[in-house]
């Protein structure tokens, strides 16, 4: 990782059989995003910190600096300000990044941006997959409003794409999301008694082994299972 920020020199070691240059040199007179900033060893938060206090880069092997200039965003999710209690994450560094602060709340009290976002997903994701889908149901939207996605957006994500595999329909229905637990954000009614997800993993199971002609293994691969998450599934539901 220290590499793939700061770049290396020939040789610097083992794997390392040209010069490259690190993110810090690509992004010069540009901006460079660090994601999961939190998750940053202390040797690398105190080397992160020289580059931005001297705005120059040393590539690994090499001690030559290179002048950067960039704007910096950084993102986490995790309480920086608690880490640093406990010895986490440096406070120089924290103030050195933290010029301004955006705080972006869980998708679960973002509900009005869940079907922009679903549908961006649905575009991507129908093109990677090439399925042509129109939509979501209103079941399904509803659904994906109600559910309080505690892994925000990339869980969305991959909830999206997940269910644009194992979809046949033309549009995405609830029942292509069976996968989601039932459980509803606590700002909305709780989902309807009508929507019984087992009845739909069921369904969905079925429909998923009558496609493969009863081909356990590839049933399994299509809904994203194990073969042993499978066999207990089918006895669960006396399939």
């Amino acid at each position: 990782f220290e590499s793939e920020l700061f770049g290396h020199k020939k040789g610097a070691f083992t794997d390392a059989k040209d010069d490259r240059a690190g993110r810090f040199e690509v992004a010069d007179q540009g901006t460079l995003f660090l994601d999961e900033i939190g998750n940053l060893s202390m040797p690398l938060q105190s080397k992160l910190l020289t580059v931005l206090q001297r705005r120059e880069v040393t590539r690994i092997g090499t001690n030559k600096a290179i002048p950067v200039d960039i704007r910096l965003i950084c993102a986490t999710n995790m309480p920086l300000h608690e880490m640093i209690l406990d010895n986490g994450f440096r406070q120089d560094l924290l103030y050195r990044i933290n010029t301004v602060e955006i705080f972006l709340p869980p998708l679960r009290e973002r509900q009005d941006d869940i079907p922009q976002l679903a549908n961006h997903f649905l575009k991507i994701y129908g093109q990677k997959y090439r399925k042509t889908l129109s939509g979501f149901t209103d079941s399904a939207m509803d659904l994906l409003q109600r559910y309080s996605w505690p892994g925000n957006i990339r869980e969305l994500q991959h909830a999206i794409e997940r269910a644009i595999i194992m979809s046949e329909g033309d549009e995405l229905d609830s029942r292509d999301f069976f996968f989601l637990s039932a459980k509803p954000t606590s700002e909305k009614a709780p989902v309807s008694t009508t929507l019984n997800l087992d009845d739909m993993e069921r369904s969905t199971i079925q429909r998923a082994i009558d496609k493969n002609g009863g081909n356990i293994s590839k049933a399994a691969k299509e809904l994203g299972l194990t073969r042993a998450s499978l066999y207990r599934r089918l006895e669960k539901y006396g399939l």
